[in-house]
């Protein structure tokens, strides 16, 4: 059977978001839906009251310089004595009112959407967090932790600050500037109107051309920010490696150098900003300029009262009041859309691994444990000329199967695709019967369990990394897994115990430590399918004999997959499979293929000599 092409979608992120057509009004309708489903309290009344406000303040604004101009206008001079008309009073507090009116609506809009705007943006990370833990193990062993981190975290920022502008700045904006130019056509002359209008069509012009000029400058900068971010987070991980071969200078010399790409992206950036803020505020002062002299005119042919220039350039400065936060808004959706067409790239990226339709659970377990079969299983990397081909061998319950091989034989893929991690391109691989593929995902993870030849634990205590694979387990039973795995003398000797925190990666634990720890977390699990990944590869020969019988015994009531370079760790193993190449060369038990002197033999006589 030939191997198939790889499943599932590989494109980049950049090229996912084209092939999904990325957009602002797109990005804004899926951010309306990421709102609807933020699980907000009283969702639905706290938008209409935001919105309600967001009015309410508008009108109050354009209002209140009518007042004032309506209250001068009252005013007469007589003999040099100013006189106060009547209604002057009225009008004035109206003045206040209304502005005051203006200045607190949005403050208590922010007040009643603040929990909106949270619930949303968390809402957004945990979707990017919980879509990025979906993807393949090929993505992530492609990907930068760092850089893939602060994708997640701007992208959900951006949701946040999206909504404030686009909501409630920019759509408000532009109903100021049309209930400005409603009053200025009643109440004054029509080229007032069209002056407000002009300049703020010229301005916007000016703004969203410049602003799109800088948008490359901004890309860089945040490629050039991820680039610095990946690369001192990849350091600080792997810190015991820069150490120990003395490239502490290598390590800040790149990080030395992504900053300085950051630092000349951030001087082109901060640059084109100036450019841009000296261009806005000549167009807002030319503009208030000419609204004053048409104020001027007007009043000395008598066409207009005093009151009137007041009226006028109190409605320009409401509307230049917004204006001035329209270049920045502007900027800072188009680097919010950045920021959202990478978290987009990366949730609609499709998984390699999807749950069917159909899935189903697995049939109840035998009390022997799991049937594993594959089934003329076929698998290549991209990156590999070749791979598993037509691979085929059963694991009957309650037996233990050993894979064997040199590196590069295909090991770790059949591990892989029997944890269905990775999908076979071609054949089939069965757990009981059922093809992996026609599994819930969440049932299979519960029937087998790993142990892998470097084991991953978390910053957390030694009781939470060892209930990681069954996080219900009580004290008793966490610790009883721990002594299983020997650990228990080493637990009595911490004087915090089960409450010590190994470290990130477990960094705090010897390389034994930490590989025992994996195995107690597995007999925790206590799985129908067993797959120990060179298990006992860090451990030293006396721990290692022990930990054998452990495992010896832990094989009881379970099928067991084992991956194996000391051939002395897997001679009582019911199968031994020999690969090479990504082909099966030998197949049988431990007597037997030494009795057939094969590959397996001349395998086991090399070490038995090295020893």
């Amino acid at each position: 059977m030939s191997v198939q092409g790889l499943a599932g979608r590989r494109a980049s992120p950049a090229g996912a978001a084209a092939a999904g057509g990325f957009s602002p009004s797109r990005a804004l309708r899926d951010l309306g839906r990421l709102v609807m489903r933020s699980g907000a309290p009283q969702l639905p009344l706290r938008l209409a009251a935001s919105v309600v406000l967001v009015l309410v303040g508008k009108l109050a604004a354009v209002s209140a310089p009518v007042m004032l101009g309506e209250a001068i206008n009252t005013l007469s001079v007589a003999g040099g004595v100013v006189t106060l008309g009547a209604g002057f009073l009225g009008l004035a507090l109206a003045f206040a009112g209304l502005r005051m009116v203006a200045a607190c609506a949005p403050y208590v809009r922010d007040a009643i959407f603040t929990v909106v705007a949270q619930a949303t943006m968390a809402r957004a990370a945990v979707e990017g967090f919980g879509h990025a833990l979906s993807l393949s193990l090929d993505f992530h062993q492609s990907k930068q932790t760092g850089a893939l981190g602060r994708i997640i975290e701007r992208g959900a920022r951006s949701t946040d600050f999206l909504m404030r502008s686009v909501v409630f700045n920019l759509g408000p904006t532009a109903l100021e500037l049309v209930l400005a130019m409603g009053v200025m056509v009643v109440r004054l002359d029509w080229r007032f109107a069209l002056t407000a209008f002009v300049t703020v069509v010229i301005y916007a012009l000016i703004t969203f051309k410049i602003t799109d000029w800088r948008l490359n400058h901004r890309r860089e900068l945040n490629e050039a920010d991820s680039r610095a971010a990946g690369l001192s987070v990849d350091a600080l991980i792997n810190f015991e490696t820069v150490k120990t071969f003395g490239a502490e200078s290598r390590a800040v010399a790149s990080y030395e150098r992504a900053l300085a790409s950051y630092v000349g992206a951030a001087v082109k950036a901060n640059t084109s900003l100036s450019i841009l803020n000296g261009a806005q505020a000549v167009i807002l002062n030319l503009g208030l300029a000419l609204m004053t002299v048409l104020a001027g005119l007007g009043v000395s042919q008598g066409q207009m009262q005093i009151g009137d220039i007041t009226m006028a350039v109190l409605l320009l400065t409401g509307i230049y009041a917004p204006l001035n936060m329209l270049g920045f808004n502007y900027r800072e959706i188009r680097q919010g859309f950045i920021d959202m067409e990478q978290l987009v790239a990366l949730t609609e990226r499709t998984p390699d691994i999807v749950e069917a339709p159909d899935a189903a659970d697995l049939p109840p377990a035998s009390p022997g444990g799991a049937r594993l079969e594959f089934r003329e299983v076929g698998f290549r990397h991209d990156a590999r000329s070749q791979g598993l081909l037509n691979l085929s061998f059963v694991a009957e319950p309650g037996t233990t199967v050993a894979l064997v091989g040199p590196s590069g034989a295909g090991k770790t893929t059949a591990v892989r695709l029997a944890l269905r991690l990775i999908d076979p391109q071609a054949g089939a691989v069965l757990l009981d019967g059922v093809d992996l593929r026609r599994v819930r995902q969440a049932a299979l993870r519960r029937a087998i369990a790993l142990v892998p030849q470097d084991v991953a634990l978390f910053n957390d205590t030694l009781r939470a990394n060892i209930g990681f694979g069954r996080p219900e387990a009580g004290e008793a039973a966490v610790r009883a897994a721990a002594d299983q795995a020997e650990l228990g003398a080493f637990i009595d000797g911490l004087p915090e115990g089960l409450d010590t925190l190994v470290g990130e990666r477990g960094l705090k634990l010897s390389g034994g430590e930490r590989q025992r720890v994996g195995i107690a977390r597995a007999l925790l699990a206590d799985p129908r399918l067993l797959i120990l990944d060179e298990a006992t590869s860090a451990l030293d020969g006396r721990t290692e004999e022990a930990i054998q019988a452990t495992l010896r015994r832990a094989r009881a009531g379970r099928t067991t997959l084992v991956v194996a370079h000391r051939l002395s760790t897997i001679v009582d193993a019911d199968l031994i499979v020999v690969l090479r190449r990504g082909r099966v060369v030998e197949m049988g038990a431990h007597e037997d293929l030494l009795a057939q002197g094969g590959e397996y033999a001349a395998l086991w006589r090399r070490q038995t000599r090295q020893r």
